[in-house]
């Protein structure tokens, strides 16, 4: 083989391996349950959302574990900032209302 195909190996080697490690960090990012950025994602998730309000709030389970689950493992001072990125990240028109109503349930 020549000294460029050998070369030419070698990038597409060491390519290979640092997409991996990327796709390594990217998916094991906030698999702990002590980030933040998981409870941001999956609050958002289990919300049911139209363009104007977030209709369970209050009702659904899945979020009030969520919630207790949250309390457990981020400081306190973190909660609102957690409540407020999730109800942004659905895009309702009225987040304040949403946010008054997961707040209440934490206090």
């Amino acid at each position: 083989m020549k000294r460029t195909d050998i070369e030419r190996k070698e990038r597409e080697l060491r390519r290979a391996s640092k997409k991996q490690d990327v796709l390594e960090r990217k998916t094991t990012n906030y698999k702990s349950k002590n980030q933040a950025g998981y409870f941001i994602d999956t609050l958002a998730s289990l919300f049911f959302y139209n363009d104007d309000q977030i209709f369970n709030c209050l009702t659904e389970e899945k979020i009030l574990e969520l919630l207790e689950e949250m309390k457990e493992s981020i400081p306190e001072k973190n909660w609102e900032t957690i409540i407020r990125k999730a109800i942004k990240k659905t895009g309702v028109a009225q987040k304040e209302e949403a946010f008054q109503q997961i707040l209440s349930i934490l206090h």
